[in-house]
């Protein structure tokens, strides 16, 4: 799967805002790269760096946050202020500190209820935003996010697949949201640019369909009229939307449904992590428990879902570690999407490494010019 291992260009999910309490140190591993995190005692603000002292390359994330909020390195004592710069070093008191002392800064930004970082190129992460995810804090509805980070042993690009594809819900999900009339349900395909984000979309609409018993536990209904959308917004975030009502009521007060946010960062080309929230108006609650919310109860019987998922995904990753000699996957018709997705991150990962071999072309010009001055 080397073809598109990960795109480094992008803001990735690394956790949510109540993830990251004042205090800790956290290191985390984002394509293929180290990063140590924060939030400062002063400002509550987050804060990322490349998690290596610069000095021995010691992990600040298994270092120590002192009272003042620096940082100070666990081997030899070197302490980092939040903007990344060395102010001390207890081995030369007496000298200044050079100003090569301080550590390489990695973008983060903290937005409705999600931390984001950006593993690439610093100058780029000013030129766009980390997506939006205003469901997590809406007034009117009830989130409720997974409770622990999933870490799953695939290529991220594996869950993104899984996400924009319903296909897959009859025979993995047979039984709880998936049947085999899911597998017939056509697919429209949606494509486009949000706040600078490529994004592909499916769209799945059926009349005189008989829920699951998961859906049918969540939503109340025995048969529907349902619009299911599950959308690619960012190689970090698919957002994943259901409504569901009786035969032309959707749109009125007979309305149910959900907004599911899938939160995927590439650890590295076979390593991901998972993070999922669902949303619920606040009002709704399910059919046999109507002490709790709907989000609380999908959030309660979603794992069952996920675990079917992620054995899936790690079945899959082990199948590249055999040579494909003359194996070729099988794209069908229902697959358009999938194809999309891959096609939209290599194509950004392309334009990555054209940007870098250009910045290479340039360092060794002016290099060539020093020497010969």
């Amino acid at each position: 799967m080397s073809q598109f291992e990960y795109v480094e260009n992008c803001w990735y999910p690394v956790g949510f805002s109540r993830e990251f309490s004042e205090g800790e140190l956290q290191g985390h591993k984002v394509a293929n790269k180290p990063f140590v995190m924060w939030r400062s005692k002063s400002d509550g603000q987050i804060v990322g760096f490349d998690d290596r002292c610069c000095h021995k390359r010691f992990p600040l994330s298994e270092s120590d946050l002192l009272d003042d909020g620096t940082v100070r390195c666990a081997y030899h004592g070197l302490c980092y202020d939040t903007s990344g710069q060395c102010v001390a070093i207890p081995a030369a008191p007496d000298k200044p500190i050079p100003p090569n002392a301080r550590l390489r800064v990695a973008p983060v930004r903290e937005q409705d209820g999600v931390v984001w970082l950006w593993p690439g190129d610093v100058e780029v992460s000013e030129t766009i935003d980390p997506p939006r995810t205003p469901e997590i804090a809406g007034d009117d509805v009830v989130s409720v996010g997974s409770p622990d980070p999933l870490h799953v042993p695939a290529n991220y690009i594996l869950l993104i697949e899984n996400l924009l594809d319903i296909t897959h819900f009859f025979p993995l999900h047979d039984g709880n949201i998936g049947d085999e009339e899911n597998s017939k349900i056509p697919v429209q395909l949606e494509e486009g640019e949000d706040a600078g984000y490529q994004y592909v979309k499916t769209i799945r609409h059926v009349e005189n369909y008989k829920q699951p018993p998961y859906l049918k536990e969540w939503f109340i209904y025995d048969e529907v009229e349902r619009i299911h959308t599950h959308c690619m917004v960012s190689p970090g975030l698919t957002r994943v939307e259901m409504r569901v009502a009786p035969h032309g009521e959707l749109g009125t007060e007979a309305e149910r449904g959900y907004t599911l946010l899938h939160l995927h960062l590439p650890v590295d080309e076979s390593n991901l992590i998972w993070r999922w929230c669902v949303s619920c108006h606040k009002d709704h609650h399910p059919l046999n428990d109507t002490s709790i919310s709907t989000a609380e109860k999908v959030a309660e019987m979603f794992p069952e879902v996920v675990a079917q998922d992620q054995w899936a995904l790690e079945k899959q990753q082990r199948m590249f570690e055999f040579a494909d000699e003359d194996y070729s996957e099988l794209f069908l018709k229902t697959d358009k999407a999938l194809r999309r997705a891959r096609q939209i991150m290599m194509a950004m990962q392309r334009k990555e490494r054209a940007a870098a071999e250009e910045q290479r072309t340039t360092r060794r010009s002016a290099a060539r010019n020093a020497a010969s001055a």
